[in-house]
């Protein structure tokens, strides 16, 4: 009856609406009708006839309309009566009922106290009763659902479950009645009952409650002892019964709510009761959870709304956490094996991606949310790939690893023009260049011929590869990475030629010292020196090199960067080898960095690139407009 009286009233509210409309535009209609003045209208005589004669006169002037009356004022009324009975409703059906369950809980809660403590009612009978009562509120909650109360009834419901649950851990762990596989079976059978309710009844919420019952269950049962078996099977029927429960009720919710009641379980008992010997039985169970969670995607509906504005907790969200814990349960069993985990993320990688190729076989399913969750997996495959490889490789291996993934993947990006491949493509790269720089540590022996320089050497391979294809795949957009790719490149190479160097000069230095000759101390200041002029001349040829390539390839941005090395060049020479190098050095630096700097002077004298052309100069015989000049 309460719905109905909402509607007849937000019926009234609409027609009222409606008539104020009408009667503006009635208004509107009547002020633009203007009266005809063809000519005076004459009264004749009495007989009432009227004849419309032309007279030089002026018109008559005619009435002017009636000023139009201001709209009624029960229209913003009744939206201010609207609100104030919605939050009356909202008070009186949702607020005073959820107090009333309350005080109707405590209340009986008090009678059941005084009944307990004078003796009035044994144990059993508590059971008896509590079980009987909540049976009874469940079967009462009934007859307010068939009224039009649903709200109401599941309320009441809430209370019923809750109440035969608390009877049942009463008997179990308070009174000790019933034998704990006893109790097991009966939170069961609620919990499946609750379950059926909630698929004929079309209840969610109902579901909810099945949820939270059943996964309180072995916490309320638990007996101190360890029981894996039972439980992980009781956890993987549980998780299994709510996913085939959502893959024909559009109920996602749930499946968090899974999620997390099983992380709870697992995590409790992993802490308490996990050993050694209990591995490959763990990690079977293991294994068993997260293959229920990774096909939420394959047996649930895809074609309902998303949430959160395109994203979706179940379907985005919910496989990256499995995917991380399933990880980080194996790598806290195999901790001491890396060989182990290895394989078992090359497996995982193989799993996702055979997960991925069958999101394109669904029927019926949104295109959009089919190809996000495919890419969801690809992202997880590529991650486990990653971490396999320095948990299999080690030192630089790690690093040319990394370099290669990146490689294959940038690869597959321009072949399938997948997008978001690019991206992992880049931050794989970006981790082997961070650790190549920072982390890796090399014991260099020989010149060139060596870990470290190969190394570099596949850094600048690739990066010179992203350059060549940049220049026919990249769009606009994406010509900021290409040149940033470049820029990487040189850096590179000239770190690589100076470690070199470096390392050459150090390896003479150190051999000078073992043999501890008389002349020692000079021949190691000559090292030092030839190793400080040495940086020189390897920014000031590479430079050369670089301007070279520029001015063949006919690249402003690859001179730019030669001209700025030049910079980089002459103030080593003029602030640092003038005071620090020999003469003979010092001569040398400042002759082959004159000369490289006339040289180069001389190419854009010469106007070999015709840039003064481009800059609208008249050159051969041509205008500005590409006209002959006269």
């Amino acid at each position: 009856m309460a719905e109905l009286h909402d509607d007849l009233h937000a019926l009234r509210i609409v027609v009222s609406e409606l008539a104020a409309r009408v009667q503006r535009l009635e208004q509107r209609a009547d002020l633009g009708a203007q009266p005809r003045t063809e000519g005076p209208v004459v009264a004749s005589a009495p007989t009432g006839i009227q004849s419309a004669v032309p007279s030089p006169l002026p018109p008559i002037p005619s009435i002017p309309p009636r000023a139009a009356a201001p709209p009624p004022v029960f229209a913003s009324a009744s939206s201010r009566e609207s609100s104030s009975e919605e939050l009356e409703g909202t008070i009186g059906k949702l607020w005073l009922n959820r107090i009333g369950i309350s005080a109707i809980l405590i209340g009986v809660s008090y009678f059941i106290k005084y009944a307990f403590d004078n003796g009035w009612i044994g144990p059993s009978g508590k059971i008896v009763l509590g079980l009987l009562g909540g049976i009874g509120v469940v079967l009462w909650s009934e007859r307010f659902r068939q009224k039009g109360y649903a709200g109401f009834s599941y309320s009441l419901k809430a209370v019923g479950i809750g109440t035969m649950y608390l009877s049942l851990w009463g008997a179990f762990q308070v009174y000790h009645l019933i034998p704990s596989a006893a109790a097991f079976v009966a939170m069961i059978v609620v919990t499946g009952s609750t379950i059926a309710l909630a698929l004929s009844q079309n209840a969610e919420i109902l579901a909810a409650f099945a949820m939270v019952g059943g996964f309180s269950t072995p916490i309320l049962l638990s007996s101190g002892q360890n029981h894996e078996v039972v439980l992980f099977c009781y956890v993987a029927l549980l998780d299994a019964a709510i996913l085939a429960m959502v893959a024909f009720k559009p109920w996602r919710r749930l499946l968090v709510g899974s999620f997390i009641g099983t992380i709870i379980l697992y995590v409790g008992w992993f802490a308490e009761y996990y050993t050694q010997e209990q591995r490959a039985l763990t990690v079977f169970f293991t294994l068993v959870f997260a293959a229920i969670f990774a096909a939420i995607p394959l047996l649930t509906p895809l074609t309902t709304s998303r949430w959160f504005a395109g994203f979706s907790v179940s379907l985005i969200l919910l496989p990256l956490l499995n995917a991380a814990l399933l990880f980080g349960s194996l790598f806290a069993m195999y901790s001491d094996e890396k060989t182990t985990l290895t394989w078992y993320a090359l497996a995982l990688a193989a799993a996702y991606l055979l997960l991925s190729s069958q999101f394109k076989r669904r029927v019926g399913s949104d295109p959009e949310i089919v190809r996000t969750i495919n890419l969801v997996h690809i992202a997880i495959a590529i991650a486990f790939i990653t971490i396999a490889i320095p948990l299999k490789l080690n030192a630089h291996w790690i690093t040319i690893g990394w370099l290669i993934e990146s490689a294959v993947l940038l690869f597959v990006a321009v072949r399938t023009r997948a997008g978001f491949l690019r991206v992992f493509a880049a931050c794989t790269l970006s981790l082997g260049i961070v650790r190549l720089l920072v982390f890796d540590n090399f014991d260099v022996q020989t010149l060139f011929f060596n870990a470290r320089f190969a190394t570099y050497l596949v850094a600048i391979a690739i990066l010179g590869g992203i350059v060549a294809a940049g220049a026919r795949y990249a769009s606009e957009d994406e010509m900021f990475f290409v040149r940033c790719a470049g820029v990487a490149l040189n850096a590179l190479a000239l770190t690589a030629l100076t470690l070199e160097a470096y390392d050459y000069f150090g390896r003479q230095m150190r051999l000078a010292y073992h043999l501890f000759r008389p002349s020692v101390y000079e021949q190691v200041s000559s090292l030092e020196l030839a190793q400080r002029f040495s940086y020189s001349a390897i920014w000031l040829a590479y430079g050369v090199g670089l301007m070279i390539f520029g001015f063949w390839r006919r690249s402003a941005f690859v001179r730019w960067q030669a001209l700025v090395l030049m910079a980089v060049t002459i103030v080593k020479v003029f602030v640092f080898d003038v005071s620090e190098l020999q003469q003979g050095y010092r001569i040398l630096s400042f002759i082959g960095l004159g000369a490289v700097l006339m040289g180069i002077s001389f190419a854009y004298h010469r106007d070999w690139l015709q840039l003064s052309e481009r800059g609208g100069r008249v050159v051969a015989g041509k205008s500005p407009a590409g006209e002959s000049a006269p």
